[in-house]
């Protein structure tokens, strides 16, 4: 079955890919089916809002199964922000830098043991028929006081996970997507598609 990821991200494919493979799913991207322009406007108050839509609209266009994400930040001593504002913290046109930055003058006067954090990824695929699976992964840690590494991007050389000593920006890719949000939210939907094929 033909399943396209609404992504240009290659790197984003190619995990999913990995869990999905035994599936039977072959993935495309958006430009594999012509749709590399079309932006969905993420206007939802909440991941699984964001990543619904983004699901919904891309299967309407190309009417083949969809996969999406929407993942972020939340940091508990913010209330949840930059929560689904994550990539647009510091302004619509901002860069990691900018937003890393606005979010270490936020926490500046934050103590240590109150800098706790979340990574979360929401998965949500839409099937031919209207079959809706939804997977939530999170990874949990602490923001630091300054950047430290260079193999991330977005947030993660500030984000050090929980029973870790370094950031997501300074392990390597095969470390971090063992631990990271967008695993554990593949782990369950691999379960998912499971159940499904039993059924």
């Amino acid at each position: 079955m033909i399943v396209v990821v609404a992504t240009q991200n290659k790197h984003k494919i190619k995990e999913i890919n990995a869990i999905t493979e035994p599936f039977g799913l072959e993935l495309k991207s958006l430009s594999d089916v012509g749709l590399e322009n079309h932006i969905v406007e993420e206007d939802g108050t909440t991941f699984e809002e964001n990543s619904l839509k983004k699901a919904m609209e891309i299967h309407k266009l190309c009417g083949f199964a969809t996969l999406a994400d929407d993942s972020g930040l939340m940091v508990d001593a913010l209330d949840g922000a930059p929560g689904v504002y994550s990539a647009r913290y510091a302004g619509e046109d901002a860069d990691d830098e900018q937003n890393n930055k606005k979010l270490l003058q936020a926490l500046s006067d934050t103590p240590k043991n109150e800098r706790t954090a979340k990574f979360v990824s929401v998965i949500t695929m839409v099937f031919p028929g209207g079959e809706v699976l939804c997977a939530r992964g999170e990874c949990k840690g602490h923001i630091e006081y300054e950047a430290c590494g260079s193999n991330g991007f977005g947030y993660d050389p500030l984000f050090i996970p929980e029973g870790f000593t370094k950031s997501f920006a300074q392990l390597d890719a095969e470390e971090k997507n063992r631990i990271s949000h967008r695993a554990e939210a593949l782990k369950v939907l691999a379960a998912m598609l499971e159940e499904r094929q039993k059924s």
